[in-house]
């Protein structure tokens, strides 16, 4: 499968899934060029879904960052001790 060049950005990911999703509604093309269309979208939102996925990991450490916490530790309750 081929895969989105290295300096594909999560906006222009999306711009290209929309461009194929035209496409592919559009029906002007054949059933071979519909198919390797659909391929490439799959591989730019697997790119997206990835991207997604580290944007949240990200978003989680700081968000634990900022409540004084790290994802390797939990926080001390009063009640624990």
């Amino acid at each position: 499968m081929k895969q989105p060049p290295k300096s594909t950005t999560f906006e222009t990911a999306m711009q290209k899934i929309e461009e194929i999703a035209r496409q592919l509604d559009n029906g002007a093309l054949s059933l071979e060029d519909s198919l390797r269309a659909f391929e490439e979208a799959v591989a730019y939102i697997r790119f997206c879904e990835d991207a997604l996925r580290k944007a949240e990991q990200k978003v989680s450490v700081l968000k634990e960052q900022a409540e004084g916490t790290s994802p390797e530790e939990e926080p001390v309750h009063a009640d624990d001790q």
